[in-house]
């Protein structure tokens, strides 16, 4: 997931391509910055970033079950309406199906399972999200939606800390635009002269606060 962190008025976060810039500008704490003719003096800052979370999501998506969902509320029984919903997906033509090994059918929620004998049966549900069913001489629609096992693995929660990034604190305000004070920014810190190096991505919010996302 992304990790979000909070950059508030005055400051400005810069992420560098080389880890080293951003660990020797952030040792040297002060850097004295000309924007818009006036000398200001800023502070790096390391930072820790808020809680971020890692996991590994494994989604199966089953061949020979479909989710049936909307099934119309009638007068019938329990097995008469199993019996109702094998016979429409077994004579199946428009979404594929074929022999039915299963119908599990939950009154109370209006919605079924349907297990096929044929693996790859459900191939052609896939774009069929509403579905005829035919009783009693009414055609009504199901949502067909394909049946899926979703497993969540190596889950972790931690504060993250961006090695390439430093925080800039105390930038004076001037007359520029928040754009052309960027700029003097990232001029002055992409100089080597000025112990810097190579920005990649620079954010400066001269009021108000805004959320950054860091990725890993």
């Amino acid at each position: 997931t992304k990790i979000p962190f909070r950059l508030s008025q005055n400051q400005a976060l810069l992420t560098f391509e080389d880890e080293e810039v951003a660990q020797r500008l952030t040792k040297m704490g002060k850097h004295t910055v000309n924007l818009d003719n006036k000398i200001t003096d800023v502070r790096v800052k390391p930072f820790t970033l808020e809680m971020g979370i890692k996991f590994e999501l494994h989604v199966t998506i089953s061949g020979k079950k479909i989710n049936v969902s909307e099934v119309p509320e009638l007068s019938i029984t329990e097995d008469w309406m199993r019996d109702k919903l094998e016979l429409n997906f077994y004579k199946s033509e428009q979404g594929g199906g074929g022999e039915v090994e299963n119908v599990d059918y939950d009154k109370q929620s209006r919605t079924a399972v349907i297990t096929f004998l044929r693996p790859g049966a459900t191939n052609g549900f896939v774009r069929c999200t509403k579905y005829p069913f035919f009783v009693n001489g009414r055609c009504y629609r199901l949502s067909v939606s394909p049946n899926t096992d979703v497993l969540l693995e190596k889950f972790q929660v931690y504060c993250g800390i961006s090695k390439k990034t430093i925080l800039l604190k105390g930038i004076q305000e001037t007359e520029e635009d928040e754009e052309s004070v960027q700029d003097m920014i990232e001029i002055h810190f992409q100089k080597p002269s000025n112990s810097g190096g190579e920005i990649d991505k620079i954010k400066y919010v001269s009021k108000g606060v805004t959320w950054v996302c860091f990725e890993e």
